[in-house]
């Protein structure tokens, strides 16, 4: 080679973008033969005593005891066999475009954020604010316990509004005495039950529908009030107890609060790992903008 030409292949390889090249396409090249090995050397397969505990330990809870020498043999062999398979796949990129895989990556990261916030206890101060602060999701429905008298509108027709102040009157006058047979004998046939105990206004409205709901929430316990209008007629009623709903206080719904609040601090835990890590991305989505794509990665977990 001239020396021309030694001059100038010497000043090229003392250039540093050239060093960092190098250094860069090193760095490729090791990452790769790691990947394909998972870590280890290639060709080289090492079950540590780490994998080993974890192996038997997962045949003793499976099968409540130890295994035999020849299924352990066997364990080892299914391990080997499973570690040939996993580098091959890989090497050969099986393991990319694969939903289930990658679904599956994604739920590992996701029980190392929480597994962070797992770690964390509330304090009574938290579950109280909590509490406070989503008193929907615990509040307590009325319950009523009642029972009544059904009148069928096709039966009496116009003579209704006379039967049912009649038979109100009855009522009235046998009080708490108006036993289930008087109580037959003075109603029509209804296809649902005569007494309910102890059943939630959302129950009450389902069957009876909104507007009767209503009413028996004003009826006062212990006395026959009608008529009371549903959608299968009108009744009469009498309202044994009534249970007013509310928000609970934090001692009676504790174990539920105290779940809620989990879960949301381990959506939270996961949100804020989830940002963490995107923002050592740059978003791409064909057919959107940059910003618009940036904004729908933001976005996905929410």
């Amino acid at each position: 080679m001239p020396a021309s030409g030694l001059t100038l292949l010497k000043r090229f390889l003392k250039e540093p973008l050239v060093h960092f090249l190098a250094l860069g396409a090193l760095i490729f090249a090791g990452h790769g033969l790691l990947d394909r090995s998972g870590g280890q050397a290639p060709g080289r397969i090492v079950i540590s005593q780490g994998q080993l505990e974890s192996m038997r330990v997962g045949f003793t809870r499976t099968w409540q005891r130890q295994p035999t020498p020849e299924e352990w043999e066997g364990l080892i062999r299914d391990r080997v066999r499973e570690e040939v398979y996993c580098r091959e796949a890989m090497a050969l990129g099986l393991d990319r475009d694969d939903t289930i895989i990658r679904r599956r990556l994604r739920q590992k990261m996701e029980f190392i954020s929480d597994d962070i916030a797992a770690r964390s206890q509330p304090t009574e101060a938290d579950l109280r604010a909590y509490l406070a602060a989503h008193p929907e999701s615990f509040r307590v429905e009325p319950r009523f316990t009642f029972s009544h008298v059904f009148l069928n509108p096709d039966k009496h027709g116009e003579s209704l509004a006379r039967d049912a102040a009649r038979m109100l009157a009855q009522l009235k006058q046998a009080g708490k005495g108006a036993d289930a047979p008087a109580r037959g004998e003075l109603g029509d046939p209804f296809l649902l039950e005569r007494e309910f105990v102890s059943v939630p206004a959302s129950e009450v409205e389902k069957q009876f529908g909104k507007g009767f709901a209503a009413k028996l929430g004003g009826i006062p316990p212990g006395e026959w009030q009608g008529p009371v209008e549903s959608g299968y007629g009108v009744h009469l009623v009498w309202v044994s107890e009534r249970a007013e709903g509310g928000l609970p206080a934090l001692a009676d719904v504790r174990d539920a609060v105290a779940r809620e609040w989990e879960s949301g601090r381990r959506q939270e835990a996961n949100e804020k790992f989830y940002q963490g890590l995107l923002k050592g991305y740059t978003v791409t989505i064909e057919a959107l903008g940059p910003g618009e794509a940036s904004k729908v990665a933001a976005l996905e977990v929410k």
